[in-house]
C-alpha cells in the first residue's frame, strides 16, 4: 500500500507492508535514527514520536495508520531560529546523558506542554511515565521540562 503523510513538515510518500510498524518505517526505511527500538512493546518510550502532536510509541503504531497525518520526530522541533525550548532546557539543566532516551522524553514533554502549559512536578512525572531513563534519574529531566514550560509561556 502507498502511504502519504507529513514527516517533520515535509511530505512523504512510500510503499509499506501491512504489518510494518511506524518505528520500522521511520528508522529502517527513512533513516530517522533518533527513533529507537528499546523494548519493542511500548514500555520504554525510546521510539516516542508525535502523531498529530500527541506522543505515541512508534513500535505500536501500524505504518498504515499515519496515512494523511503529521509525524514529528526530535528533528522536527528545532526551527531556523534555533533549538526548541525543551531541547535547550535539556541541555541547560544537564538532563542529557547517553542520549538514548532523550528524543522520546522531549517529545513526550512536548505533548504534555501542549495540553498543560504549566504542569506541576507531579503532572510532569505522570506525563513522562512511559519513558525510561537509565542514566540520569529524573530530577534534571523534570527541571528541564519546568525550565522549558516557563520559556514557552512567555
Amino acid at each position: 500500500m502507498i502511504i502519504e503523510f507529513r514527516l517533520n513538515d515535509r511530505p512523504v510518500s512510500l510503499e509499506a507492508s501491512g504489518g510494518e510498524s511506524l518505528l520500522h518505517l521511520l528508522r529502517e526505511r527513512l533513516g530517522v535514527l533518533s527513533v529507537k527500538e528499546g523494548c519493542g512493546v511500548g514500555e520504554c518510550g525510546a521510539c516516542t514520536v508525535l502523531l498529530d502532536d500527541r506522543a505515541v510509541n512508534a513500535c505500536l503504531v501500524a505504518a498504515g495508520k499515519v496515512r494523511g497525518r503529521r509525524v514529528t520526530t526530535i528533528e522536527g522541533l528545532a526551527t531556523e531560529e534555533g533549538l526548541h525550548p525543551l531541547q535547550e532546557g535539556f541541555l541547560q539543566m544537564g538532563a542529557v546523558q547517553c542520549g538514548f532516551c532523550t528524543p522520546g522524553l522531549i517529545l513526550a514533554a512536548h505533548s504534555l506542554l501542549q495540553e498543560n502549559p504549566a504542569p506541576s512536578r507531579e503532572e510532569i512525572v505522570q506525563g513522562l511515565a512511559g519513558n525510561l531513563c537509565r542514566c540520569t534519574g529524573y530530577h534534571d529531566i523534570i527541571r528541564a521540562v519546568k525550565w522549558a514550560a516557563k520559556r514557552m509561556t512567555r
